[in-house]
């Protein structure tokens, strides 16, 4: 997948997760608003007008009555006027019944009712008849009866409705706290699975970042070996195949480079000893007397050739080294009589620069199994580097550590120092720290060749201005075949 896709999923995500939760919170208020518009526009004004029409029945009987009694033709044609609206009330009350029950209770109020209407008639039959008496009776019994049953009708559907207003409420109040509940979590869940994705993707990416970044940071320095992973088919993905290409590359192209300068080496090498050999008799005098002209020229063609020689023995020595093919001669080596000698002799370039060279005692066992030669070696570049790096009147200081399992040799100057910048690369072959003061840059890379086969390892910390401390550490005992 592309990283644009991969992008876009992640967004894809969030907003399909965020419509979801809209689409839960519409649906939850959508029921709440249901439930709200039932109680506004059914069941109160049901209640309402239940309670409007059985008060207006009992007012009914009321008005009856005192027509009876004092038969005032106003109490009449007030009677007929709400006798009337309460007919037209039970007929719209019949229409907001909601379930068969109410429309029972409706039924039988405008039954008891349309009873109650037609026994006034009969009453003011007899009153006209001048039975004032018989009307009285039919009132106070019958028509009373009939009022009741009106009322109690509406009575119930009143109670009914309440019931069902309270039951709503209820209702209303449980789905309000569920809808919450709900849309908070729905919520919660959204975001944490978009953020969620939105993290997993972008690990994905800033890991592969990290390791290009890491894998470049290490060809910068000459340590990468193994290829980077390159598991995903996006640009990350791509990117890191051509980086692991390019690697490949060039490591191959320092392996011909290693091959190169070996090979070179190797055939330089008798030429060389042979040109020297013969410089040296020359200047011995086996070939005859030479001048004083001639001999100044024999002795630049054999220092010519000693710094060729070594420079050849440096890159043959080097080549071993990293193809773990330099041949060791293994045996117990006490570390502090082979410091000791070498010291001894790298002394008069000491005294020749001005410099302080230091010898503290070693404290415990400082033996180890080693090539007694090629230990020596290592001081001597790891010491001549000191003193060709400390100015006049500065120190070299050389030390022994037991350390138990290992032991460890510490050279330390008060010399230049070096820059920060270098300090990655000083072990890598034809690197320098400072150009300006000679030298190939195959010192410490043939030092840490050298530590590495007997199994150590070498270090250095360095302040520039202030000097360097280069620290080996070799293993103690070492079973070799």
């Amino acid at each position: 997948m592309r990283l644009a896709s991969k992008i876009f999923l992640a967004l894809a995500v969030m907003v399909v997760a965020l419509i979801g939760v809209a689409s839960l919170s519409l649906r939850a208020i959508d029921r709440l608003v249901d439930v709200n518009r039932q109680i506004a526009t059914e069941t109160l004004p049901t209640l309402r007008l239940a309670t409007f029409v059985r008060d207006s029945a009992l007012s009914l009987g009321r008005l009856d009555a005192r027509y009876l009694v004092l038969r005032d033709p106003q109490y009449a044609t007030l009677w007929e006027e709400r006798a009337t609206r309460t007919a037209a009330d039970l007929e719209t009350l019949r229409g907001f019944a909601g379930s068969r029950r109410e429309a029972v209770h409706v039924a039988e109020a405008r039954a008891a009712f349309e009873e109650y209407r037609r026994l006034v008639t009969e009453q003011r039959a007899l009153l006209d008849g001048g039975d004032r008496r018989s009307a009285l009776q039919l009132a106070e019994t019958r028509g009373q009866e009939l009022i009741e049953s009106v009322a109690a009708s509406l009575e119930t559907l009143v109670q009914e409705q309440h019931a069902a207003v309270v039951k709503a409420q209820a209702s209303a109040s449980r789905l309000e706290s569920r809808t919450w509940t709900g849309v908070l979590i729905a919520l919660v869940a959204a975001l944490g699975l978009s953020l969620l994705s939105a993290a997993f993707i972008a690990h994905r990416i800033t890991r592969s970042l990290r390791e290009l970044s890491e894998a470049t940071a290490a060809v910068a320095s000459g340590s990468f070996r193994e290829p980077i992973r390159a598991p995903g088919r996006d640009e990350v993905g791509e990117l890191a195949k051509s980086f692991n290409q390019m690697a490949a590359r060039l490591r191959q192209m320092d392996e011909t480079k290693q091959e190169f300068f070996a090979r070179i080496s190797h055939e330089l090498r008798s030429p060389l000893t042979s040109v020297r050999e013969a410089a040296h008799l020359l200047r011995d005098g086996i070939a005859g007397a030479l001048n004083s002209k001639q001999g100044r020229l024999v002795d630049i063609v054999a220092q010519s050739s000693d710094r060729l020689l070594r420079l050849v023995n440096q890159l043959l020595e080097l080549s071993r080294a990293r193809a773990g093919l330099l041949p060791m001669d293994w045996r117990r080596v006490d570390l502090d009589r082979m410091v000791t000698r070498t010291l001894e002799e790298l002394r008069p370039q000491a005294v020749e620069g001005g410099v302080s060279l230091v010898r503290e005692k070693a404290a415990g066992d400082v033996t180890c199994m080693g090539d007694e030669d090629r230990l020596t070696q290592v001081v001597v570049n790891l010491v001549a580097n000191a003193i060709r790096f400390t100015p006049t009147g500065g120190t070299v200081v050389v030390r022994l550590g037991d350390l138990g399992q290992t032991v460890a040799l510490v050279v330390e100057d008060t010399g230049v120092g070096i820059p920060a910048s270098a300090l990655g690369t000083v072990f890598e072959p034809y690197q320098q720290a400072h150009r300006d003061r000679g030298g190939t840059g195959l010192g410490l890379a043939i030092v840490r060749g050298m530590v590495e086969a007997h199994g150590g390892r070498v270090v250095v910390e360095s302040e520039e201005g202030k000097g360097s401390r280069f620290t080996v550490t070799l293993p103690r005992g070492r079973d070799h075949s």
